[in-house]
């Protein structure tokens, strides 16, 4: 064989390598959502990645291991995109508005995400807190948004007195609740919270609520 077709042939298998490793991610992304960390079994992640226990275990070693990664996965996906919202041109509230949207449409589009932080936090965030690429990226969006809420204060647009984390924990579970709890939620008030116009007018909402807050002076009395 010639050293073209090694490399060629190398090249292959790496490539069908890392498409088993990402079949057997996505298995365990729906496995672990269904069946919660406790229920889930490698045997069914194997089957939904029409692969074998062997090569799972070959990819990530065990079931802890599996649900490890597709924590890192969820929340890989979450911060790079969110690190990717183009900000640049926009007014402090444009930015603002911009994070909303962004992180409306990434709960809303990605359900698996809920899930697995719903799971994680059930069992106390027993596998998260050793994961420091998570850690380290949620500092990365503080930063961002701590950007935007100077920049506002220095145009005289927005109040002196915001912390960042505080504000995204705000944001955060204003838009997660309607995506986490929409069917409890749909029932217990009858009303349909997938509904395209009531889902356009909630967006809104979250929005005027959180400029409304920036906009308005801090009061010490």
């Amino acid at each position: 064989m010639t050293q073209t077709k090694t490399r060629s042939v190398q090249k292959r298998r790496l490539r069908d390598a890392e498409a088993t490793r990402n079949r057997v991610l996505q298995a365990a992304i729906d496995e672990f959502c269904e069946y919660g960390f406790d229920g889930a079994r490698t045997e069914r992640i194997a089957r939904r990645a029409a692969t074998n226990i062997r090569m799972l275990y070959h990819y990530f070693g065990s079931k802890e291991k599996i649900y490890r990664a597709c924590l890192e996965k969820v929340y890989e996906d979450l911060r790079t995109k969110e690190e990717g919202i183009q900000l640049a041109g926009l007014t402090p509230d444009q930015a603002i508005e911009a994070l909303v949207d962004f992180t409306f449409d990434h709960l809303r589009e990605h359900p698996e995400f809920i899930r697995l932080v719903g799971i994680e936090n059930i069992n106390q965030g027993a596998c998260i807190q050793n994961i420091l690429s998570i850690k380290s990226r949620g500092r990365l969006l503080l930063d961002k948004l701590h950007e935007i809420l100077i920049e506002g204060e220095r145009q005289g647009i927005f109040r002196q007195d915001v912390d960042p984390f505080h504000f995204y924990m705000t944001l955060f579970s204003m838009i997660h609740l309607h995506h986490s709890n929409q069917y409890t939620l749909s029932i217990t008030f009858s009303r349909n919270l997938n509904d395209p116009s009531w889902v356009a007018e909630r967006r809104q909402h979250v929005k005027d609520v959180l400029l409304a807050y920036l906009h308005h002076p801090h009061s010490n009395a």
